[in-house]
Protein backbone atom coordinates (compact mmCIF):
# COMPACT_ATOMS: atom_id res chain seq x y z
CA UNK A 1 0.00 0.00 0.00
CA UNK A 2 2.88 2.36 0.71
CA UNK A 3 4.14 1.66 -2.81
CA UNK A 4 0.70 2.63 -4.18
CA UNK A 5 0.78 5.89 -2.23
CA UNK A 6 4.27 6.71 -3.50
CA UNK A 7 3.20 6.03 -7.09
CA UNK A 8 0.12 8.24 -6.78
CA UNK A 9 2.01 11.04 -5.02
CA UNK A 10 4.81 11.00 -7.60
CA UNK A 11 2.41 11.38 -10.51
CA UNK A 12 0.17 13.96 -8.84
CA UNK A 13 3.22 16.12 -8.20
CA UNK A 14 4.12 15.92 -11.91
CA UNK A 15 0.69 17.04 -13.16
CA UNK A 16 -0.11 19.69 -10.54
CA UNK A 17 -0.04 22.71 -12.88
CA UNK A 18 -2.47 21.15 -15.37
CA UNK A 19 -4.57 19.15 -12.90
CA UNK A 20 -7.67 21.37 -13.06
CA UNK A 21 -7.34 21.97 -16.81
CA UNK A 22 -7.34 18.26 -17.64
CA UNK A 23 -10.33 17.75 -15.34
CA UNK A 24 -12.22 20.61 -16.98
CA UNK A 25 -11.56 19.54 -20.58
CA UNK A 26 -11.76 15.82 -19.86
CA UNK A 27 -15.19 16.14 -18.22
CA UNK A 28 -16.44 18.67 -20.79
CA UNK A 29 -17.02 21.12 -17.96
CA UNK A 30 -19.12 18.72 -15.91
CA UNK A 31 -16.64 18.64 -13.02
CA UNK A 32 -17.58 22.23 -12.10
CA UNK A 33 -21.24 21.26 -11.86
CA UNK A 34 -20.43 18.21 -9.72
CA UNK A 35 -18.43 20.29 -7.26
CA UNK A 36 -21.06 23.02 -7.11
CA UNK A 37 -23.58 20.36 -6.16
CA UNK A 38 -21.38 19.32 -3.22
CA UNK A 39 -20.89 22.94 -2.15
CA UNK A 40 -24.65 23.47 -2.17
CA UNK A 41 -25.07 20.59 0.30
CA UNK A 42 -22.72 22.30 2.77
CA UNK A 43 -24.00 25.86 2.40
CA UNK A 44 -26.00 25.94 5.67
CA UNK A 45 -23.59 23.93 7.83
CA UNK A 46 -22.56 25.95 10.87
CA UNK A 47 -19.40 24.10 11.80
CA UNK A 48 -15.80 23.64 10.57
CA UNK A 49 -15.50 21.57 7.41
CA UNK A 50 -12.72 19.23 6.30
CA UNK A 51 -12.04 18.82 2.57
CA UNK A 52 -9.91 15.72 1.97
CA UNK A 53 -7.60 14.97 -0.97
CA UNK A 54 -8.19 18.62 -1.83
CA UNK A 55 -5.53 19.02 -4.54
CA UNK A 56 -5.15 22.71 -5.47
CA UNK A 57 -8.29 23.56 -3.43
CA UNK A 58 -10.73 23.08 -6.31
CA UNK A 59 -13.63 21.84 -4.17
CA UNK A 60 -12.47 23.73 -1.06
CA UNK A 61 -13.04 27.02 -2.85
CA UNK A 62 -16.50 26.06 -4.10
CA UNK A 63 -17.53 25.15 -0.56
CA UNK A 64 -16.02 28.34 0.91
CA UNK A 65 -17.94 30.48 -1.59
CA UNK A 66 -21.15 29.05 -0.11
CA UNK A 67 -20.10 28.67 3.52
CA UNK A 68 -18.07 31.23 5.51
CA UNK A 69 -17.05 28.88 8.32
CA UNK A 70 -13.42 27.69 8.57
CA UNK A 71 -12.44 24.93 6.17
CA UNK A 72 -9.40 22.69 6.56
CA UNK A 73 -8.05 21.44 3.24
CA UNK A 74 -5.92 18.30 3.48
CA UNK A 75 -3.77 16.68 0.82
CA UNK A 76 -0.70 14.45 0.96
CA UNK A 77 0.94 16.37 -1.90
CA UNK A 78 2.68 19.51 -0.66
CA UNK A 79 3.12 20.58 -4.30
CA UNK A 80 -0.65 20.63 -4.80
CA UNK A 81 -1.17 22.71 -1.66
CA UNK A 82 1.64 25.10 -2.50
CA UNK A 83 0.56 25.56 -6.12
CA UNK A 84 -2.96 26.58 -5.13
CA UNK A 85 -2.02 28.82 -2.20
CA UNK A 86 -2.77 32.13 -3.99
CA UNK A 87 -6.32 30.98 -4.68
CA UNK A 88 -7.27 30.83 -1.01
CA UNK A 89 -5.92 34.16 0.26
CA UNK A 90 -9.40 35.66 0.68
CA UNK A 91 -11.02 32.62 2.27
CA UNK A 92 -10.92 30.89 5.67
CA UNK A 93 -9.17 27.87 4.17
CA UNK A 94 -6.37 26.28 6.17
CA UNK A 95 -4.03 23.92 4.27
CA UNK A 96 -2.89 20.71 5.95
CA UNK A 97 -0.34 18.35 4.42
CA UNK A 98 -1.33 14.91 5.65
CA UNK A 99 -2.60 11.41 4.98
CA UNK A 100 -6.37 10.91 4.72
CA UNK A 101 -5.96 7.42 6.20
CA UNK A 102 -4.28 8.81 9.35
CA UNK A 103 -5.95 12.14 10.02
CA UNK A 104 -4.09 14.58 12.32
CA UNK A 105 -7.26 15.73 14.09
CA UNK A 106 -9.03 14.94 17.36
CA UNK A 107 -12.24 12.95 17.57
CA UNK A 108 -15.50 14.85 16.87
CA UNK A 109 -13.84 17.91 15.30
CA UNK A 110 -15.76 18.62 12.08
CA UNK A 111 -19.39 19.12 11.21
CA UNK A 112 -18.79 18.12 7.62
CA UNK A 113 -16.26 16.23 5.52
CA UNK A 114 -15.97 16.29 1.75
CA UNK A 115 -13.80 14.21 -0.55
CA UNK A 116 -13.95 14.57 -4.32
CA UNK A 117 -12.27 11.94 -6.50
CA UNK A 118 -9.92 11.01 -3.68
CA UNK A 119 -11.38 7.90 -2.04
CA UNK A 120 -10.45 5.94 -5.16
CA UNK A 121 -6.78 6.80 -4.57
CA UNK A 122 -6.69 5.63 -0.95
CA UNK A 123 -5.30 2.07 -0.74
CA UNK A 124 -7.00 1.24 2.58
CA UNK A 125 -10.52 2.56 2.08
CA UNK A 126 -11.92 0.87 5.19
CA UNK A 127 -9.28 2.54 7.37
CA UNK A 128 -9.95 5.87 5.66
CA UNK A 129 -13.71 5.67 6.31
CA UNK A 130 -13.05 4.86 9.97
CA UNK A 131 -10.91 7.99 10.21
CA UNK A 132 -13.60 10.10 8.54
CA UNK A 133 -16.10 8.77 11.07
CA UNK A 134 -13.76 9.41 14.01
CA UNK A 135 -13.16 13.10 13.29
CA UNK A 136 -16.78 13.89 12.42
CA UNK A 137 -18.97 15.35 15.15
CA UNK A 138 -22.22 13.60 16.06
CA UNK A 139 -24.79 14.59 13.40
CA UNK A 140 -21.83 15.30 11.11
CA UNK A 141 -22.18 14.89 7.35
CA UNK A 142 -19.83 13.06 4.98
CA UNK A 143 -20.10 13.81 1.24
CA UNK A 144 -18.16 11.73 -1.27
CA UNK A 145 -17.91 12.54 -4.96
CA UNK A 146 -16.34 9.74 -6.96
CA UNK A 147 -16.14 8.22 -10.42
CA UNK A 148 -18.23 5.12 -11.08
CA UNK A 149 -18.97 2.68 -13.86
CA UNK A 150 -22.19 3.46 -15.78
CA UNK A 151 -24.94 0.82 -15.84
CA UNK A 152 -26.16 1.43 -19.39
CA UNK A 153 -24.55 -1.23 -21.62
CA UNK A 154 -24.33 0.98 -24.69
CA UNK A 155 -22.87 3.92 -22.76
CA UNK A 156 -20.35 1.58 -21.12
CA UNK A 157 -18.77 0.96 -24.55
CA UNK A 158 -18.46 4.69 -25.20
CA UNK A 159 -17.08 5.28 -21.72
CA UNK A 160 -14.53 2.49 -22.19
CA UNK A 161 -13.13 4.27 -25.26
CA UNK A 162 -13.20 7.60 -23.40
CA UNK A 163 -11.17 6.16 -20.51
CA UNK A 164 -8.76 4.01 -22.50
CA UNK A 165 -8.05 6.37 -25.40
CA UNK A 166 -9.25 9.95 -24.93
CA UNK A 167 -8.23 10.64 -21.31
CA UNK A 168 -4.67 9.19 -21.59
CA UNK A 169 -4.16 11.11 -24.84
CA UNK A 170 -5.45 14.36 -23.34
CA UNK A 171 -3.37 13.85 -20.21
CA UNK A 172 -0.28 13.09 -22.26
CA UNK A 173 -0.66 16.21 -24.40
CA UNK A 174 -1.33 18.58 -21.49
CA UNK A 175 0.88 17.11 -18.76
CA UNK A 176 3.38 14.85 -20.60
CA UNK A 177 2.45 12.11 -18.11
CA UNK A 178 0.40 9.47 -19.90
CA UNK A 179 0.89 6.89 -17.14
CA UNK A 180 -0.96 9.05 -14.59
CA UNK A 181 -4.07 8.96 -16.77
CA UNK A 182 -3.73 5.28 -17.60
CA UNK A 183 -3.79 4.80 -13.82
CA UNK A 184 -6.92 6.99 -13.65
CA UNK A 185 -8.74 4.74 -16.12
CA UNK A 186 -7.66 1.59 -14.32
CA UNK A 187 -8.62 2.91 -10.88
CA UNK A 188 -12.12 3.84 -12.07
CA UNK A 189 -12.71 0.34 -13.43
CA UNK A 190 -11.52 -1.26 -10.18
CA UNK A 191 -13.41 1.03 -7.81
CA UNK A 192 -16.23 -0.64 -5.82
CA UNK A 193 -19.81 -0.21 -7.03
CA UNK A 194 -22.08 2.35 -5.32
CA UNK A 195 -23.84 -0.47 -3.46
CA UNK A 196 -20.49 -1.76 -2.19
CA UNK A 197 -19.46 1.72 -1.03
CA UNK A 198 -22.82 2.11 0.70
CA UNK A 199 -22.24 -1.18 2.50
CA UNK A 200 -18.75 -0.07 3.59
CA UNK A 201 -20.17 3.18 4.96
CA UNK A 202 -22.90 1.37 6.91
CA UNK A 203 -20.40 -1.14 8.33
CA UNK A 204 -18.21 1.78 9.46
CA UNK A 205 -21.14 3.14 11.48
CA UNK A 206 -22.58 5.79 9.18
CA UNK A 207 -26.37 6.18 8.98
CA UNK A 208 -28.80 7.54 6.39
CA UNK A 209 -26.42 6.52 3.61
CA UNK A 210 -27.65 7.57 0.18
CA UNK A 211 -26.13 7.86 -3.26
CA UNK A 212 -27.09 9.60 -6.49
CA UNK A 213 -25.80 8.91 -10.00
CA UNK A 214 -24.69 11.94 -12.01
CA UNK A 215 -23.95 12.42 -15.73
CA UNK A 216 -25.12 9.03 -17.03
CA UNK A 217 -23.63 7.26 -14.03
CA UNK A 218 -19.96 8.15 -14.57
CA UNK A 219 -19.95 9.92 -11.19
CA UNK A 220 -21.73 9.07 -7.95
CA UNK A 221 -22.51 11.44 -5.09
CA UNK A 222 -22.70 9.78 -1.65
CA UNK A 223 -24.04 11.31 1.56
CA UNK A 224 -23.80 9.72 5.02
CA UNK A 225 -24.27 10.90 8.61
CA UNK A 226 -22.63 10.09 11.93
CA UNK A 227 -25.12 9.75 14.80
Amino acid sequence: MERDKKFIKKHFEKIVKKYDLVNLIGSLGQDKLWRKKVAEIFKDLKSPILDLCCGPYTLSLEISKKNSHPLFALDFSFSMLYYGKKRILNYLIYPVCGDAEILPFKKDTFGGISIAFGLRNLPNKVQALKEFYRVLKPDGLLVILEFSWPKNKFFQKIYQIYLDKYIPLLGSILTKDRSAYLYLADSIKKFPTPEEIKKMLLETGFKKVKYESLTMGIVTLYTAYKF
